[in-house]
C-alpha cells in the first residue's frame, strides 16, 4: 500500500515538472527568446532597391548608323558626303548637331562616331552596329530605310518582310554586344513630299534625272494614273517601314521611336540640299538634330515629340 502511495506521488511529481517546464518554454518563446516571432517589432524588412531608370536623357557618347542623310551627304558640297555636318554627329555650329546639343562641342568631337554608309539600306545596319559596338557608346541612333524604297522601280524596293528581318538582325546584334546602349530610331522621310517640294524647281528636275529614287522621282511632270499609282506605292512602303520601325523598337525597352515626326515634318525648299533637292541642306539637317534632341530628352517618350510638354 504503502509503494503504491509512493508511486502515485512521484508520477504526480513528474507530471507537474514536465507542465512547468513547458509553461516556462512557452512563456520564453512569448517574450522573445532565441528565434524572435516573424512580425514582432524586431523583424525589419531590408528597404527595396531604386529601380534604375530605363532611360537617361544625358548619354555621355553617341554614335550614328544608317545611310546619306546621316552622312550629310550633298549638305557642303556636291555629290559628296559631308559628315561634319551630319545632324546626329556634326561638328558644324550651323547644324547644332545632336551629339553637340547633349555633349557639348568639345566633347562631341571625342565621344561620337559616324557609322553611317551613303547607299545604305537597312540589311546594312546590322553589320554598322557591329562597328559601332566598339566605342561602346551609350547612345546610337538609327536613320535607314530612304534607300529600301528609293530603288530603280517601285518593284524593285525591299519586301516589307525582308526590311523587319533586317531591323530585327540589327536590334539582335547590338543586344548582343552593348545590352544596356540606348537607341534613338528616326522615321523615313516622307518620300512624296520630296517629289512635291522638288518637282517645281528645273534645276532639281534635271538632277533627278541622274537616277535619284527613280522609284518616286521619275518624270517629275507626270500625273497619270500610272505615274500616280507608283508614287503612291512607294508612299504606301515607307509607311510600311516607319509601322516596322515602332513596333521593333517598342519592344526594346532602351529604345525609342521618333513618333514619326521625321516623316510628318512639313519640309519646303530651304530644308533641301540645292545640289540634289533630295538631301538635307544644312539648315535640314538641323531640324532633325533639333527633332532628335527633343525625344532623346523627354521624360517620356512621344507619339510625337513635339506634344511632349517636357520636350
Amino acid at each position: 500500500m504503502r509503494n503504491r502511495r509512493h508511486r502515485t506521488r512521484a508520477a504526480v511529481a513528474t507530471a507537474t515538472a514536465v507542465l512547468l517546464g513547458a509553461t516556462a518554454l512557452t512563456a520564453c518563446d512569448a517574450q522573445g527568446g532565441a528565434s524572435p516571432a516573424p512580425n514582432g517589432p524586431s523583424a525589419h524588412k531590408k528597404p527595396k532597391p531604386k529601380p534604375t531608370p530605363t532611360w537617361d536623357s544625358t548619354p555621355r557618347s553617341i554614335a550614328a548608323v544608317g545611310d546619306s542623310i546621316t552622312r550629310g551627304f550633298d549638305a557642303c558640297s556636291v555629290l559628296s558626303d559631308c559628315p561634319e555636318a551630319s545632324w546626329a554627329t556634326g561638328t558644324d555650329s550651323e547644324v547644332q548637331s545632336l551629339a553637340t546639343r547633349l555633349l557639348g562641342r568639345d566633347r562631341a568631337a571625342e565621344r561620337s562616331w559616324n557609322h553611317a554608309k551613303t547607299g545604305a539600306r537597312m540589311a546594312d545596319v546590322p553589320g554598322q552596329l557591329e562597328e559601332a559596338a566598339a566605342e561602346r557608346p551609350e547612345l546610337i541612333t538609327v536613320m535607314a530605310g530612304a534607300n529600301d524604297a528609293c530603288r530603280t522601280s517601285a518593284e524593285a524596293m525591299t519586301p516589307v518582310a525582308d526590311f523587319r528581318a533586317d531591323f530585327e538582325e540589327a536590334m539582335r546584334t547590338l543586344r548582343r554586344e552593348l545590352p544596356k546602349t540606348q537607341v534613338y530610331v528616326a522615321s523615313v522621310p516622307d518620300l512624296k513630299r520630296l517629289w512635291s517640294q522638288g518637282r517645281t524647281n528645273p534645276l532639281g528636275k534635271q538632277v533627278w534625272k541622274l537616277g535619284i529614287c527613280s522609284s518616286m522621282l521619275a518624270d517629275p511632270d507626270a500625273v497619270d494614273a500610272k505615274a500616280t499609282q507608283r508614287r503612291d506605292t512607294v508612299q504606301d512602303r515607307v509607311v510600311a517601314y516607319n509601322d516596322v520601325l515602332k513596333d521593333v523598337c517598342a519592344k526594346d525597352l532602351r529604345c525609342r521611336y521618333d513618333g514619326g515626326a521625321v516623316f510628318d515634318f512639313r519640309f519646303d525648299g530651304d530644308q533641301l540640299s540645292h545640289w540634289d533637292w533630295f538631301h538635307p541642306s544644312k539648315d535640314g539637317q538641323s531640324r532633325l538634330a533639333e527633332m532628335a534632341y527633343r525625344q532623346v530628352k523627354a521624360k517620356n517618350p512621344a507619339k510625337n515629340p513635339a506634344e511632349d510638354p517636357a520636350g
